[in-house]
């Protein structure tokens, strides 16, 4: 009976220090004012928000001709909008000069937009589009979210509708569709 209690001591203080090896990295993170969960907003581009509507997205995609363009359909208060966003940032970054990406927040308050571009920074320019007028002009008003590629000719090329579940996800979208 005792080398059974023995055995049992010494099997939890095996489990103990294991556990306490498995927390130490998150120990040492306390007090830090990093909690590694987002990457760091020393670099991060601040939001910028367009205003002209449907008139001045039009004239943005006309403008920016030669070049594929996406565009990213979101709301803040659409989750599967928030799980997508940050690979719209990624690749944005990856791909910049060669493909242009614009935001689109549709049906949306100004504040929790710029509050959660805020907290999320990308590199590109959002379009407010409270009234769903620019998500319809590429058939996007009732799936959030939604994205658009335009081919370099500035014609639309292909509607997603719904999220993409991985980087890898999009990037192949972009490589099939942004030409």
């Amino acid at each position: 009976m005792v080398a059974l209690a023995s055995a049992m001591l010494g099997g939890v203080r095996r489990a103990a220090a294991i556990a306490l090896a498995c927390l130490a990295p998150a120990l040492a993170a306390c007090g830090s004012d990093d909690d590694g969960s987002s990457p760091p907003l020393a670099n991060a581009e601040p939001a910028v928000f367009l205003s002209g509507g449907l008139d001045a997205f039009e004239s943005r995609i006309e403008k920016e001709r030669g070049k594929p363009i996406v565009v990213n359909k979101w709301a803040s208060w659409c989750g599967p909008c928030r799980l997508e966003f940050l690979f719209f940032g990624s690749q944005a970054r990856k791909r910049k000069g060669e493909v242009v990406f614009l935001g689109v927040n549709s049906n949306d308050s100004r504040g929790p937009a710029e509050e959660f571009v805020g907290e999320n920074p990308v590199p590109f320019p959002h379009f407010e589009d409270p009234n769903l007028e620019i998500a319809a002009s590429f058939n996007a008003v009732q799936a959030f979210p939604s994205t658009a590629f335009y081919d370099s000719k500035g014609e639309l090329a292909f509607v997603h509708q719904g999220p993409y579940a991985t980087e890898p996800d999009l990037a192949e979208a972009i490589d099939r569709y942004a030409r």
